[in-house]
């Protein structure tokens, strides 16, 4: 029997040495292009008309018939009310969930305006199809408004 002082040595080195080279070499790929894709979803224009509604956008003062100041719950609920009639109840409730991720304060106020939507959208849409932009924002807030309204 004839003993080596080192192994034999191996053609292939195995598919998981194959698999680690592949991620080293498409991961990095990945996450330039995903980093690149977020960075052009940022408004650097200045101009709020092409953005997303911000927390910004829901401070500023409004004011009522009678001179008083809206709440800004009051104001964000009277802007997606009129996104929704203008666009469709998923650009809406996309709008709902980031002025709540970007202001916290309204997440308490979420539940409310998802309803209010839910109703909205049944009187433009019909229940069924006001039922297909229903979504997980605020829970399902949006879904109990549609079912609120169509009962």
């Amino acid at each position: 029997m004839k003993h080596s002082a080192t192994p034999p040595s191996r053609r292939g080195q195995g598919p998981a040495r194959r698999i680690g080279r592949s991620l080293a070499l498409v991961l990095p790929v990945v996450m330039v292009l995903s980093g690149t894709l977020a960075v052009t979803r940022v408004n650097w224009s200045g101009n709020p008309s092409d953005s997303v509604l911000t927390a910004s956008d829901v401070s500023t003062a409004h004011r009522t018939a009678d001179g008083t100041a809206k709440a800004p719950q009051d104001v964000l609920r009277d802007q997606l009310l009129t996104e929704l009639q203008e666009k469709d109840p998923g650009t809406a409730l996309t709008h709902l969930q980031a002025a709540v991720n970007g202001r916290p304060s309204l997440a308490e106020h979420c539940t409310s305006i998802a309803r209010a939507l839910g109703r909205a959208a049944v009187r433009i849409y019909g229940p069924s199809r006001a039922q297909s932009y229903a979504r997980p924002v605020c829970d399902t807030s949006f879904a109990s408004g549609v079912l609120a309204a169509h009962s």
